[in-house]
């Protein structure tokens, strides 16, 4: 809950500037309007479940899953008076997931270090920002050379290539296959 509450109190710049891209990018503007939600009770987990191995949803589904995790657990923002910031904010932490999905990492410290280098880069709040940078201090060091050598130089080059993820409508994608939206997007394969 903390870490949310530090996303919202220290995103006052980010937060609008995510939003403007939003804005100006047709399937972006499509989401701000219609304002679509991931949560337990949006989501079809057994059509999901169906899909086949590979597709967006399928993959979606079996890190819920694997990870013992939920979409339902997402904090609703609090200290974000304007509406449309704190729908930005509540789509970032609801889309959290599937950029473990599309990255292809775990939930552990060294996975959740290595999405939080990649969404620092697409989004730059401040709560990504420190995530990324203070995480690795409860690393082995065997993982920390596996971090600087190839994961977080992996993570910024396809932070910085892809286009912003907040501009996808993943609940109208859940067929496509993962490497496929990758590929659209610009994330690099996983090492």
């Amino acid at each position: 809950d903390m870490v949310a509450v530090l996303g919202e109190t220290t995103g006052c710049l980010a937060l609008p500037n995510l939003r403007d891209k939003m804005k100006h990018h047709p399937e972006g503007y499509r989401i701000l309007q219609e304002r679509p939600r991931i949560r337990l009770s949006t989501l079809d987990m057994s059509r999901l479940r169906g899909l086949p191995d590979g597709s967006l949803g399928r993959e979606y589904v079996r890190f819920l899953e694997d990870n013992k995790v939920s979409p339902d657990t997402r904090m609703l923002p609090k200290f974000v008076d304007d509406e449309e910031l704190a729908y930005v904010i509540q789509r970032y932490r609801e889309v959290h997931d599937l950029m473990h999905t599309l990255l292809g990492m775990p939930t552990n410290m060294l996975g959740e270090v290595v999405v939080k280098w990649f969404e620092a880069v697409q989004t730059g709040l401040p709560m990504c920002v420190l995530g990324a940078a203070f995480g690795p201090v409860r690393l082995s060091a065997r993982k920390l050379q596996v971090l600087a050598t190839e994961l977080v130089p992996w993570a910024i080059r396809s932070g910085l290539n892809a286009s912003c993820v907040l501009n996808i409508y993943y609940e109208q994608r859940w067929e496509q296959p993962v490497e496929s939206l990758r590929e659209e997007i610009g994330i690099f394969p996983p090492p």
